[in-house]
């Protein structure tokens, strides 16, 4: 370790044991769910995924959850529970592991009352038959012969694992999952020996370690997870938690105890987005970290970078940290921060749009900022083969697409030229930056100025380029990455009879990008056309909102922010809007404008309000700015188009159409 290193990183950097095994350094790549399984089994997909993070330097990988009975089944893309037969796919997990320098730890799941039917379609078993907060279903109260079945479940799954070549399991107790719905009282009202007391709360999880530990050996590490919760009352608060943790480590059960932060009781906070503050998972580490003797402790949640990591160990609040979406992100977090080169680290956007929202429609993870995500196996992880011959590249256009594609041509070897028409790089991606608490995405621009200045790519601002500038370049590959523009017509695709809004020529009409640039000034009173129920709309609601006006958002949608259920960030957006005094509208298109008053019709009764307005500010689909692709198709001219340009949509399929061509120059 250099100077710099140690100075900057030195706790994050410092080897620690854990039962026999050095870790040779604090960080963890904690579990969550990938989805990647096809028929139970884990793939190559899951291999490469894996070992790209050890790779990058992680020193212990705990491997997603496997669920321990037919009951606990919760995704698609689970693994296949109660089986021998996942043991020779998960060799190949746990070799591409610990061969690239990394502890191999797999989680152990059981949701109790909180399953999913449609993927289970077994009843969810629960301590005392309580309902589901993930679906709308009820529970079985276990019999003492399924509680037996249950442990034993845990027992064959650790077995499987440590067959499979796993160094230990964490058992997840966490979030309100079965494990801990027999530790808290609300959910546990059995009056045998499972209930009552702490004793007989904690026998459940205590029966599962104890026969662990006998079936696995000596050597074999186990964990265990939990969270912090302390919105609801009904969950287990620091104090009970810290003495369920004491009643384990004092028999030196457990290796090691990860908190996190939320619950099934409040989702939001379980994957944290950017509008809740950083290190969520710090409070309850520290407080456990008071009454452990001999486990470590590993705090988690929403700790996305290595300074975070380091402030967290140098406070005493935890051993370990664990960093999960960082490292989605940005695979090799830990090296860059080991080389003491934080300023390469590509940054978690903490937007859950491609990690949870796409896990929360049953796909697959990937992630915004890192296409390779999920792609491992395809793309070579996150690492680039110098190209077979060495080509100059024009591309025209700075926004994300255009800014992936010039860095990873350039990582290749590539001459590359990047011509942006504005002052400034990051297209309309940058605005969103100027959204209230979304300063990552303007971080995000500034790594990738930073990336291109580092690979000499020739960046030239304020170059508007037309077909004959284009052809005089004379580059061997030109990717046109040019963006795309408001239609600014009101067209509505809920009232798609309208191709424009009756009364446009009234003025007043803004499109959601001209507000953030500041070209528009509205005055008090505005409303927000909401077609897309993501950031667009909803952040542009808010800025204004923030900046004083009175503001009502207006969508076709049933609630606001409908598209931002999938990243876990609708409630507590709307919980900010509703604070900042923001009206909503739903169901509803706006249908007409004076230039002081908009018609808004509901989509319920077809009833008519008059809202009155000083401004209409429209957040919808875009339209692709083609023009230069048409001109030089017609001219017969050899280009590749990517981003907005080819058709507009949201920024992970921009950087991935970025990450796509630089890869295949």
């Amino acid at each position: 370790m250099d100077r710099a290193t140690a100075r900057s990183f030195g706790r994050l950097f410092s080897p620690i044991d854990l039962r026999g095994h050095t870790l040779r350094n604090r960080i963890v790549f904690g579990a969550h769910t990938t989805n990647m399984a096809v028929e139970g089994f884990p793939t190559e997909r899951h291999a490469a995924y894996y070992a790209e993070r050890a790779i990058g330097g992680a020193a212990m990988v705990v491997v997603e959850p496997m669920p321990v009975h037919a009951a606990a089944v919760l995704t698609r893309g689970n693994f296949r529970h109660s089986d021998d037969a996942v043991i020779p796919h998960f060799r190949k997990v746990t070799g591409a592991i610990k061969q690239n320098g990394a502890v191999a730890i797999q989680q152990l799941y059981h949701i109790g009352s909180h399953g999913d039917q449609d993927n289970a379609f077994h009843p969810a078993w629960s301590p005392s038959g309580m309902p589901s907060y993930h679906d709308s279903d009820g529970s079985h109260a276990m019999r003492e012969a399924e509680i037996e079945e249950t442990i034993e479940g845990f027992v064959q799954a650790a077995r499987r694992c440590r067959d499979a070549g796993f160094d230990g399991v964490e058992v997840w107790a966490a979030y309100h999952g079965l494990v801990d719905q027999f530790w808290t009282p609300w959910s546990n009202r059995r009056d045998d020996q499972w209930g009552g007391s702490l004793e007989n709360r904690t026998r459940f999880s205590r029966e599962i370690i104890t026969r662990i530990r006998k079936l696995c050996g000596d050597d074999f590490i186990i964990g265990l997870a939990v969270n912090d919760e302390p919105d609801f009352e009904i969950a287990l608060q620091r104090e009970a938690i810290s003495e369920i943790i004491e009643r384990h480590d004092r028999e030196q059960m457990i290796d090691y105890v990860t908190c996190g932060s939320g619950s099934y009781f409040d989702f939001h906070k379980l994957m944290p987005t950017f509008l809740y503050p950083e290190k969520l998972g710090a409070d309850l580490a520290g407080t456990l970290k008071g009454v452990v003797k001999h486990a470590l402790v590993t705090a988690e949640s929403h700790i996305r970078t290595p300074e975070n990591a380091e402030t967290v160990l140098g406070e005493g609040q935890a051993d370990l940290v664990s960093i999960v979406r960082g490292q989605i992100a940005d695979p090799h977090l830990a090296n860059k921060a080991r080389e003491n080169r934080p300023e390469d680290i590509r940054g978690c956007l903490s937007c859950n749009q491609m990690c949870w929202g796409r896990r929360s429609r049953d796909y697959w993870i990937s992630c915004v900022v890192n296409p390779s995500v999920g792609r491992e196996a395809d793309w070579n992880g996150d690492r680039f083969t110098p190209a077979i011959k060495r080509k100059s590249v024009l591309v025209v256009g700075g926004g994300p697409a255009g800014l992936e594609a010039a860095r990873v041509a350039a990582e290749r070897g590539h001459r590359v030229v990047l011509a942006e028409a504005s002052s400034h790089l990051g297209g309309a991606f940058r605005l969103a930056g100027l959204q209230p608490r979304r300063a990552q995405v303007s971080d995000l621009i500034e790594w990738y100025e930073r990336q291109l200045m580092k690979l000499q790519v020739e960046i030239r601002l304020n170059a508007y380029m037309d077909a004959d500038e284009v052809i005089a370049e004379q580059a061997d590959e030109v990717i046109l990455a040019t963006g795309s523009l408001p239609p600014e017509t009101g067209f509505q695709k809920a009232i798609p009879h309208y191709p424009e809004l009756p009364g446009l020529n009234h003025g007043r009409v803004h499109s959601a990008e001209d507000v953030m640039a500041r070209q528009a000034r509205p005055g008090k009173r505005v409303i927000v056309l909401d077609e897309g129920g993501n950031w667009k709309g909803c952040g542009t609601a808010w800025k204004l909102a923030e900046d004083g006006h009175q503001v009502t958002i207006v969508t076709p949608d049933p609630m606001i922010g409908k598209e931002l259920q999938r990243t876990a960030a609708d409630f507590p957006l709307r919980q900010t809007l509703a604070k900042l005094k923001v009206a909503f509208v739903v169901e509803s298109a706006i249908t007409g404008w004076d230039g002081s008053v908009a018609t808004v019709q509901s989509f319920l009764d077809g009833g008519v309000t008059r809202l009155e307005a000083d401004d209409l500010v429209f957040a919808t689909a875009n339209m692709a700015e083609n023009s230069l692709a048409l001109e030089l198709a017609a001219r017969g001219l050899r280009f590749a188009e990517i981003g907005d340009g080819a058709a507009p949509r949201q920024v992970p399929y921009a950087i991935y159409d970025g990450r796509k061509i630089g890869l295949e120059l």
